[in-house]
């Protein structure tokens, strides 16, 4: 997906954000965020994707501000919140869809979307997003296709419920390869946090995307373990909008299940759903 005019106010409050976590002061937040302007409007003529136009702002705003984890406390937080809703619903959870249906509405960890606030009373939101239902649900077909699949994860928090979800599939006999964020950018999960909760249970390789500092999925510089399993896999599930962002600008891959909830109106108009919907579509 490239990147919509309406996303560079959204790229730059992310950048504030990061400002903000760390404590930057006006000051330098002013100036930071005038570089990252003048990066977005270079790049922005260039054939990138948007979240690799996304990383190259983010990473810079990391640099300025000498800090390459500033979401950490706010994923550290996300996860204990997670864990807490987690035990409360577990055992209401019995279906496919209903694995799929938590692991989207876990999506919803997502700081600094402009158009998205994290709920901080977030047992009472998952009820209420529970029986709301998914906008778009292909799980049925989905469910066919998980032999061998490749899952590409997205935020912490988000990720306690994606445990949930690969125990299912290990269960189905699924073999996953797990994939996740090669270092640490905005608030998505990497390797150690997923071993902090043990998804490594379920998953034949757990790898990271490549690419370092980058979010989203770029083919170019997977490392070989994924490239691999993208190649014989059965199914690629996609967790969030970055992910969806840059798979959805290749073509001649495995059948692809986007699990999201569209928190933007440029992803929510793509897609075809009002901007809060949850999603699991199937494009083949």
């Amino acid at each position: 997906m490239k990147l919509d005019e309406r996303c560079f106010e959204c790229l730059l409050s992310r950048v504030a954000l990061e400002c903000r976590l760390c404590d930057a002061g006006p000051d330098a937040t002013a100036e930071i965020r005038e570089e990252c302007a003048h990066l977005l409007d270079e790049l922005r003529t260039r054939p990138l994707s948007h979240p690799q136009i996304a990383s190259a702002i983010h990473r810079h705003a990391y640099v300025r501000l000498g800090n390459n984890d500033p979401f950490l406390a706010l994923k550290e937080e996300s996860t204990r919140q997670a864990l807490a809703v987690c035990r409360q619903v577990r055992p209401r959870l019995t279906s496919f869809r209903d694995f799929v249906l938590a692991s989207v509405i876990g999506n919803t960890f997502d700081y600094g979307v402009k158009s998205h606030t994290v709920q901080s009373d977030f047992s009472r939101y998952f009820d209420e997003e529970f029986k709301s239902g998914l906008a778009i649900d292909d799980c049925d077909r989905i469910l066919s296709m998980v032999s061998r699949v490749v899952y590409f994860t997205d935020n912490c928090g988000e990720i306690v419920f994606d445990r949930l979800l690969l125990e299912f599939l290990s269960r189905q006999g699924s073999r996953i390869t797990l994939a996740l964020r090669d270092e640490p950018i905005l608030n998505d999960a990497t390797i150690a946090e997923a071993r902090a909760l043990h998804m490594d249970r379920y998953a034949e390789v757990v790898t990271t995307t490549g690419c370092g500092c980058e979010i989203g999925v770029r083919l170019d510089c997977m490392p070989d373990l994924l490239a691999q399993a993208m190649e014989t896999c059965t199914l690629v599930i996609a967790k969030g909008m970055a992910n969806y962002e840059s798979l959805s600008e290749y073509s001649n891959l495995p059948p692809v299940a986007y699990l999201m909830a569209a928190k933007c109106d440029p992803i929510a108009e793509e897609v075809g759903v009002p901007r809060g919907s949850k999603i699991a579509m199937l494009r083949e």
